[in-house]
């Protein structure tokens, strides 16, 4: 199979827009370009990798592979670039939006190094739960945004016209329960557990999770309580008032007495993404180079090394 590379952002562009039409306007093409480049790179395959629907194209099996290698080259690209453009005068202010565990567990713990790396790059954070941070990035008062999703949880994710994501880090949930609370921990049966389950802010992944396991497992997930902070999960849990379901990255560094910090097969992972708008038509060389020490940031992170 010889393709050609360059005609992999038609189909990623196909892929994030919807639609030729869409990927046309994005592309700064024709929607007849576009459709002869996908053809050629139909031909090159030898497989279909689009399927048009009358609300807009999807990508077929052979569609979402070829694509998922077109993001990792897309990616190394940009990385190869942001470095040999690292010796540029960088300056700027570049506003990140994050939610806890990640902010405060990859992002802080690296600033006074990229501060030292670039003195005139000022990187603001804000933190907030996933509507507010996406309701700011879309009012473009957030370059980009890192958002937490249950990559288990079935569905595709729609994205705004021109918004990108790309993915940071997949990291496993753990299931947190009172300390001797349960007789065994092998061959848990997570639809007859002893204790409730604590609720979570509506919006965070682990209410998915919570969502997946009602119709997987058939048992009548009820929650008590309602928490936003892990810290506060994990006090309600110690005081035995019932067990939740936490994200690795959320645990590190964080003290656990009282509680059991349990893997359980069944309980899928967290996917963690950077979410901005595509600037590849004006560079945002700051908001690249952040992006790209972000990327570093958490892959460099261990979620098996961590509680």
């Amino acid at each position: 199979m010889n393709i050609d590379p360059r005609r992999l952002r038609v189909l990623l562009a196909i892929a994030r827009t919807g639609g030729v039409l869409a990927a046309a306007d994005e592309l700064g093409l024709t929607p007849s370009a576009v459709s002869q480049q996908l053809t050629k790179l139909e031909d090159e395959t030898g497989h279909a990798l689009v399927l048009r629907t009358p609300k807009g194209s999807v990508l077929t099996p052979a569609g979402l592979a070829v694509a998922e290698a077109g993001e990792e080259i897309e990616r190394a690209l940009s990385v190869a670039r942001a470095r040999i453009e690292s010796g540029a005068h960088i300056a700027g202010v570049v506003r990140v939006g994050g939610f806890t565990s990640f902010v405060r567990t990859v992002v802080i713990p690296r600033l006074p190094e990229w501060r030292t790396q670039y003195p005139q790059l000022q990187i603001r954070i804000v933190e907030d739960d996933f509507p507010g941070l996406m309701r700011l990035l879309r009012q473009r008062q957030l370059d980009a945004v890192v958002v937490e999703i249950d990559s288990t949880t079935p569905g595709q994710r729609s994205l705004p016209a021109g918004m990108i994501e790309e993915p940071l880090l997949d990291e496993p949930w753990k299931l947190v329960v009172p300390a001797g609370a349960l007789l065994t921990t092998e061959n848990i049966d997570l639809a007859g557990l002893p204790l409730p389950w604590l609720g979570v802010e509506a919006s965070a992944a682990n209410a998915a999770v919570l969502g997946r396991l009602r119709q997987s497992t058939g048992a009548q997930v009820e929650t008590v309580h309602q928490y936003q902070d892990t810290l506060t999960a994990l006090a309600l849990v110690a005081a035995g008032e019932g067990i939740a379901i936490v994200p690795t990255l959320a645990l590190s560094g964080v003290v656990q007495d009282g509680v059991e910090v349990l893997d359980v097969p069944g309980l899928g992972t967290r996917r963690i993404a950077l979410r901005r708008f595509d600037r590849r038509r004006s560079t945002n060389l700051p908001a690249d180079t952040v992006a790209r020490l972000l990327r570093e940031s958490a892959a460099a992170f261990n979620t098996r090394s961590a509680p």
